[in-house]
């Protein structure tokens, strides 16, 4: 078991970490916050504030910043001065997390019921390629879409509710075809995701408080165990960057960014 290290605490809800310039970034929901952190120190910067969860992040190919605006059914650009425009009307939906491809497609999912609480429905993932106006459904029927990522022209999609990672082929319009299992990972329920170069997938699983390295076809090489449940992962060179939260009414405020070489 590699040993975390507390990098930042005092989280209210934290989520969607991503590696980009020698910085860890992360969404921190309930206190409405994008912020971005110095590997070695924890020390914090506020990026923007959204008057909404800011579900998920990540860049265009030029640079620009987008995030969810989950309640308000919004993409939204982030400006480098905090400044926030709308990119894309999501609409209604409960809208998850968002990826972009080297062409600039990008990738936003809708887990298809109202979490927690809700009745279960199938879950989708619908695209805004480059020059739309308007998003359209590329895949549906997931169980509990959760954590993507995208290695070369493939789509991985962490289905929570299914135990298992499914790819998809990214056609140059945004289409998805050849939806197969990437890994089944039994007893899991597989939350935010990072690619390893290896081209294996670490995935974050709240409810056995780890994340867990596992190569395409489902072989376990490696896991990373905490002391809370672990919501979503990002490899930053030989770091993996967990954010990490107690799950229930009283987790609040109980969020932190573990870092565990790799």
């Amino acid at each position: 078991m590699s040993e975390l290290r507390t990098l930042v605490s005092g989280i209210a809800m934290g989520e969607s970490p991503r590696w980009r310039d020698g910085q860890v970034w992360f969404c921190d929901w309930v206190a409405g916050r994008i912020a971005r952190a110095d590997p070695d120190t924890g020390e914090t910067t506020l990026v923007a504030e959204v008057n909404d969860m800011p579900i998920c992040i990540d860049w265009l190919p030029d640079g620009r910043l987008l995030a969810v605006s989950g309640q308000q059914g919004l993409l939204l650009r982030v400006g480098a001065d905090g400044t926030l425009e709308r990119h894309a009307v999501l609409g209604a939906g409960s809208w998850n997390e968002v990826v972009v491809d080297r062409r600039g497609n990008v990738f936003v999912n809708e887990i298809g019921f109202e979490f927690p609480g809700g009745e279960f429905r199938p879950g989708r993932v619908c695209v805004l390629a480059p020059g739309d106006d308007a998003l359209r459904e590329v895949a549906g029927g997931l169980a509990f879409p959760n954590g993507m990522a995208v290695r070369d022209d493939t789509l991985i999609v962490a289905e929570s509710y299914a135990g298992r990672l499914t790819a998809f082929d990214i056609a140059p319009d945004g289409g998805l075809a050849n939806r197969r299992e990437f890994a089944a990972v039994e007893g899991s329920a597989p939350d935010g995701i990072s690619l390893d170069p290896s081209g294996a997938v670490w995935f974050a699983d709240v409810p056995n408080r780890r994340c867990v390295l596992v190569a395409e076809g489902g072989e376990i090489l490696a896991t990373v165990d905490a002391d809370r449940g672990c919501f979503s992962c990002a490899l930053g060179e030989d770091t993996l960057y967990i954010t990490a939260n107690e799950w229930g009414e009283n987790g609040a405020g109980e969020g932190v960014v573990y870092a565990a070489k790799v």
